[in-house]
């Protein structure tokens, strides 16, 4: 199903598709594009990149930020980015998937997602493992995934 929606390459954790789009090599390391597509009713807990600035340019579906307590909704055709240094988190509350591109730079960290995504680690059952890698990729997990309450549904 993941080459199908994604093509060859792709990699799913834990029902979360990744496919690098544009790798830190092909650009000098100035960033990097994931494409990925979320089903409902995911997102990562909460984080910090501490070394990339992040955006995310939605193609289909709607995703819910949470960026340093505010929340917001994008939808098909919008983005929103998140400052280096800025707590953050996203969720898919509706019923359909949302694909999006995650565009960081400087790039490199889509090395994190094809880590996961080899590990096949669990949230929340490995997420020490997981802090750890994220520590070797310059992130800090603060506080867990948004809730519908705290978005307002």
């Amino acid at each position: 199903m993941k080459d199908h929606i994604l093509g060859p390459g792709a990699m799913d954790w834990n029902g979360v598709l990744y496919k690098t789009a544009l790798s830190t090599e092909e650009t000098g390391g100035a960033m990097s594009i994931t494409d990925s597509v979320s089903p409902p009713l995911s997102g990562p807990p909460r984080h910090i990149h501490h070394k990339e600035d992040e955006a995310f340019f939605i193609l289909t579906g709607e995703a819910t930020f949470w960026i340093d307590g505010e929340v917001f909704t994008k939808g098909p055709g919008e983005a929103a980015f998140i400052p280096r240094g800025k707590a953050h988190t996203f969720q898919i509350f509706g019923d359909q998937p949302c694909r999006h591109l995650v565009i960081l730079t400087p790039g490199g960290f889509e090395n994190f997602f094809a880590e996961m995504a080899k590990r096949q680690c669990r949230i929340p059952e490995d997420l020490p493992t997981i802090g750890a890698i994220g520590k070797d990729h310059s992130m800090d997990f603060v506080g867990g995934p948004l809730t519908a309450e705290e978005a307002g549904l």
